[in-house]
């Protein structure tokens, strides 16, 4: 059972890297030159080792006049041919190379935009990450740099014992006790390093994880004072680093270590053999020396041979990672209705959610209908369901039991564009990219907008008080995460790019949430414009915000606890009531300064 697993394991890798090479025979022009360069790199090597014979014998001893004349001009041709070879095929690896690292990370970073959203709540953004940046490395490597040595050396150990056998075919009989210590050599570390590749790819992602993290959450570090904590962590992650590329380092060297001395034992022998009677007689000095050449010149070659399957074997394990997340579905788009603009009817029927993994259900049961250009606010603890409430409207989860209509159709019935097209989102975390203002607001589909227009929806952000300040103005860039403005300004900047997306239907997630009041201010009247004539949803932390919703629904452990307007929920006294009695107790105690 066990040699039928490895023998699929090996398939397997085969199976890998004949996917992997795919990418190189992309650029097979400039491969075809860079395999060219490697057999006259090979052959200028071996072309001048098949010289020593004549020179030693007809340039010192017989004094041959020819060859006097004619030696360095063959040396020279010779190692020109040898620079030109080589030449040829660095460029050509090195260029395939960078095309490789640059097509594979697109096409994980595609994956990426493909994937859904359970897809990023299962792992850290540092592994992630890391794939784009180490892993694609890895694999680059494997593609061309490892085919470059294969071919390069092989090539060279192939006419290097050529040469031998045709200048002693006795005395070549040597190599052979080579021949099965190299295969063990070989096998052994392939099989290591395969092991090992894993766990650095592993590791690697736990690396740049923990430095995204302490990146991210840098004021809090400072604030908790767990600088010590994160150094530790850091240093534990890199030291488990450290150890599996110590062990990759181990392996090469053993493996080196034990070919040049096997090579050593091959050497020691031909020259005992070529001392014996009758081979010292009919053996030349030039024969000899060129034997003894050849010899040391396969000795790096075999050396770089074995230590390729490190590269190999790292960069297979790379790329079945890469490729596995590649392979992986895309989200779920099976609809054909493709609308321009909807109504606006939105209606939860009997709809559970459990994400995967979770012992208990996010929602339970949620029955809730949304008319069209009405505003329905959603409240209850934190973890009660509102935001995986929401977040199923444009289907980044889909209901594990009951159904969603838009306008009266299964949101499966719809293109996952035309859906998301149809909606608009401000969320408590605003996301603003390292770009201008100006390309913040037109984001995306909206990139098409006028000058004009994207001021206009600026406008009506009460944005273009604080961009009119900018150095810029609309054409500043605000930085990774649109870190040069304040909280209050990054929120307009995603009001005025909802304002301009003029969608049928808005989600709002908190997003007055945790500002100053003069922010809030500016923030709620601006979402008020945004609200007219739109079906809006509204997660409300604050129920000051939402007295005016036409439907409140509350909820408590994924279920709908109570639903009505403001007044109706208040005369019901019941949860939403004694949320209200204790926001507004404490907000009065804060102005009174009571308990």
């Amino acid at each position: 059972m066990n040699t039928n697993a490895g023998d699929g394991h090996k398939v397997g890798s085969w199976a890998t890297y004949r996917r992997l090479l795919g990418y190189t025979r992309r650029h097979w022009p400039i491969a075809v030159l860079a395999v060219i360069g490697m057999i006259v790199d090979a052959s200028a090597l071996t072309g001048f080792t098949s010289l020593i014979k004549p020179m030693l014998d007809n340039l010192f001893t017989a004094r041959d006049p020819h060859t006097i004349f004619w030696m360095p001009f063959w040396i020279v041709g010779i190692f020109s041919l040898r620079g030109l070879g080589a030449f040829m095929e660095n460029y050509g690896t090195s260029l395939i190379g960078l095309n490789v690292v640059q097509q594979m990370r697109m096409d994980i970073f595609d994956a990426y935009l493909r994937m859904p959203s359970s897809f990023f709540n299962r792992e850290s953004s540092g592994h992630q990450i890391a794939r784009v940046t180490y892993t694609c490395e890895q694999v680059s490597n494997a593609s061309t740099q490892a085919v470059k040595v294969a071919i390069t050396d092989g090539l060279t150990v192939i006419g290097m014992v050529g040469l031998m056998l045709w200048t002693s075919a006795f005395l070549t009989l040597a190599l052979l006790i080579m021949v099965p210590v190299v295969t063990i050599v070989v096998t052994y570390i392939s099989r290591r390093y395969r092991r090992i590749g894993k766990k650095v790819q592993n590791v690697m992602g736990r690396v740049t994880g923990s430095v995204d993290e302490v990146v991210n959450g840098q004021r809090e570090v400072k604030i908790y004072g767990a600088q010590r904590n994160e150094r530790d962590r850091f240093e534990d992650v890199t030291q488990t680093a450290r150890r599996l590329n110590m062990k990759v380092a181990i392996t090469s060297s053993l493996s080196s270590a034990t070919v040049q001395t096997v090579a050593a034992g091959s050497l020691a022998l031909i020259i005992f053999m070529a001392t014996r009677k009758p081979i010292i007689d009919t053996l030349t000095p030039g024969s000899f020396t060129t034997m003894l050449i050849a010899m040391g010149a396969i000795l790096p070659s075999l050396k770089r041979l074995t230590g390729v399957q490190a590269g190999i074997q790292r960069g297979v394990a790379a790329a079945e990672e890469l490729f596995e997340i590649m392979d992986m579905p895309p989200e779920a788009d099976t609809g054909s209705q493709n609308i321009s603009r909807c109504q606006g009817e939105i209606r939860y029927t009997d709809v559970h959610m459990r994400y995967p993994g979770a012992h208990v259900p996010a929602l339970r049961g949620i029955d809730l209908h949304c008319k069209p250009g009405t505003v329905t606010a959603l409240v209850g603890r934190s973890g009660s369901g509102k935001s995986t409430l929401v977040s199923m409207l444009p289907r980044f989860y889909e209901p594990s039991a009951g159904h969603i209509e838009l306008d009266g159709r299964p949101l499966d019935d719809f293109t996952l564009a035309a859906l998301r097209r149809q909606i608009a989102w401000v969320g408590q975390r605003v996301v603003l990219f390292n770009d201008t203002v100006a390309n913040n607001i037109a984001y995306g589909e909206l990139a098409g907008a006028s000058e004009q227009e994207t001021i206009a929806a600026a406008e009506a952000a009460n944005a273009m008080e604080f961009i009119r300040e900018l150095p810029n103005g609309l054409h500043t860039v605000i930085g990774q995460g649109g870190n040069q403005l304040s909280g209050g300004q990054r929120q307009r900047i995603a009001i005025a790019r909802a304002v301009l997306k003029n969608a049928p239907i808005l989600i709002l997630d908190e997003a007055t949430s945790a500002l100053d009041t003069e922010s809030e201010r500016l923030i709620q009247q601006a979402l008020n414009r945004l609200m007219r004539d739109r079906t809006t949803l509204v997660i409300a932390h604050r129920l000051s915000t939402i007295e005016h919703a036409h439907q409140i629904a509350v909820l408590d452990q994924g279920r709908v606890i109570e639903q009505g307007t403001h007044e109706q929920l208040l005369a019901r006294g019941g949860t939403y009531a004694a949320l209200h009695r204790m926001q507004f107790h404490d907000h009065d105690s804060a102005l009174t300064g009571t308990d």
